[in-house]
Formats: C-alpha cells, structure tokens, sequence
C-alpha cells in the first residue's frame, strides 16, 4: 500500500509543493460539514472510532464498500443512490481517512484495516454481504477474502490496489527520496494542499468537469484532520508475507473486477492481471474512464455491479 500513496503523491505533483502552513481542522467543523443524518460513530476496541453509513434496503443484500487512498466514503454516494433502493449499503472511512479518528500512535496497516471491517459488519450484526473496494480500498477488500472467506458472498474490485508490479514505475524514485527525508516529509505536512490536490484528482478523475470545488475542499478539509498527514505520511507498516500472482489462486470468493481503461493511478493492466489470477472472475473494462468508474460513470458501473450480484447464490 505505500507504493499506492506514492503514485498518489506523484499525481498531486510532489515536485512542486511550496511551504505554506497549513493549520488543522478540528473534529467538531470537520464532522458538521462532511457528516450527514446517516452519519454513525462506533468505538472499537483498539480505540478507532470508525466513521459508517448504514444506508438502504434492510430485506436485501448487503454490500459493504470501502473507498481508496486519501478519499473517504463518500466517494460512493453515486452507488448508494442507486443501490439503497434493492440493497442494504454499509460504507465506512477506514483509519487514517474520513471522519474516522485513530488513538495517538496508531499505525496504519492493511491489516488493522481489515480488522475494522470485521469488527464494524459484526457490531452492526451482518455475517455475510458482498464488500467492494477501489484502490487501496481494493487492496484491503482482497486481503479480507483471504483473511475471512466464510462472511462473503461476493467481491468487488474496483480499480483494486494491489497486482504485484515488477520493477519501478516512473517517478516513484523522487518520491521515495522525500517520503524517506525528513525535510520532505515536514513540507508535506505544513503545505497548502490545494492547488496539489485539483491537479491530482482531475489527472485520477479524468473527467476534469467532475473536479468541482466541493470536491477538492473536501479533500484538503479531511487532509487537515489533526493528525492526519502526519500519520498518512509516517507510512503504512509493511504486509506480513509477500503478495505474489500466487496469491490471488487462493481466492475462492467470486468476483468482479472492474477498472477504468484511462486509469493513471493503477493501470488497467494491473485489473486485468487481477481478473486472470482470481478463480472464475469477470473483469469488465471501461473505455475512456479514470481511477473512479463508481464516481465518473455511475449509472452503467451499478448497473454492471447489479447484473453481477443477480448472478450470485441467494442470500
């Protein structure tokens, strides 16, 4: 996952950050703004007081999906508009992200996030749904198929972190450098994230008209949480074994993989190594569409998730 956060941090141009502080925001604005009437708060033990929206059909499937690098939950508004009329949707800010609060030393891994899932779905009383994931969400979606394979009933991998890539990708080199100095590292967590950020997400949302400036203020408000870039950029701990395309046979959930063929964050090449390694998948691709299919085009990606989940053993 930290070679995800870089390629992030590559697209929001690195290069040209300039040292203009940037001061926090407190919990209280940050939950008034971005939180709404489906807004719950659950503590969990490790002391995570996890932001979810428990939104939708109570009497259908339930799909559980978790949002990408730098993003939160709301990235999936587009398909719980359109799903919460046929099924239960479940959507969190996972640690490090949202209005989702860490206790002071946490450490962000994949496999904490995991963890939260888990413990969130069984607070909440589900033991089998669906999950969905994009990005690094993605990423963390595989790891609980491999993790917990008995509570799904199906996996959704939207443009999914996590295809072993073999050698260096361009530009990751230099960001390598500042992540691991500590000067670069100082500058990234006082600067004015904004110009940063519209550049990134009109390069990861292809579709600039989408880049609005409600977007971009979210994601510099929800930057500027306390203590949020700091733990963002002291890094992700490193997985416990080795992700290999061996990994991905292990995988007996059935699965839709889906990706954005003008993706520049994670290449559509990577979904369909994906898609080739995991038993009995169905890849499905879109021409012409970014990092965020869920968000650029969201009538046809939940109406391609729906025939998906029509296929499927009954709940």
């Amino acid at each position: 996952m930290r070679r995800l956060a870089i390629a992030f941090l590559c697209l929001l141009g690195v290069a040209g950050l300039s040292a203009c502080a940037s001061p926090e925001l407190p919990w209280a604005q940050l939950e008034s703004r971005y939180g709404n009437t489906a807004s719950r708060y659950l503590e969990l033990p490790d002391g995570v007081r996890v932001h979810y929206r428990d939104q939708g059909a109570r009497s259908g499937r339930t799909i559980v999906l978790v949002h990408g690098f730098a993003a939160s939950l709301h990235a999936w508004e587009p398909w719980v508009e359109r799903l919460s009329p046929e099924y239960r949707i479940i959507t969190l800010d996972l640690a490090g992200h949202g209005l989702t609060r860490t206790p002071d030393g946490y450490r962000i891994s994949t496999e904490g996030q995991v963890a939260i899932i888990d413990a969130l779905t069984r607070r909440l009383g589900v033991e089998r749904f669906v999950l969905g994931g994009n990005s690094m969400g993605g990423a963390v979606a595989w790891n609980y198929a491999l993790v917990h394979p008995d509570r799904l009933q199906g996996l959704v991998l939207v443009d999914a972190a996590g295809w072993p890539v073999e050698g260096k990708r361009e530009g990751s080199p230099l960001a390598f450098k500042l992540l691991a100095n500590p000067v670069g590292r100082a500058v990234l967590k006082s600067v004015d994230l904004s110009g940063i950020a519209e550049r990134g997400l009109k390069s990861a949302y292809a579709d600039e008209a989408l880049v609005t400036d409600a977007l971009v203020s979210r994601y510099v408000d929800l930057a500027m949480a306390p203590g949020r870039r700091e733990l963002i950029l002291n890094g992700q701990s490193q997985p416990r074994q080795p992700v290999t395309k061996a990994t991905f046979a292990r995988i007996t959930t059935p699965t839709l993989v889906i990706t954005g063929e003008a993706d520049k964050v994670i290449p559509a090449e990577a979904s369909r190594g994906l898609a080739s390694a995991i038993p009995g998948a169905q890849l499905i691709t879109y021409p012409g569409v970014g990092h965020v299919p869920m968000e650029q085009i969201p009538e046809r990606s939940a109406q391609d998730l729906k025939a998906f989940l029509a296929g499927l053993p009954p709940a």
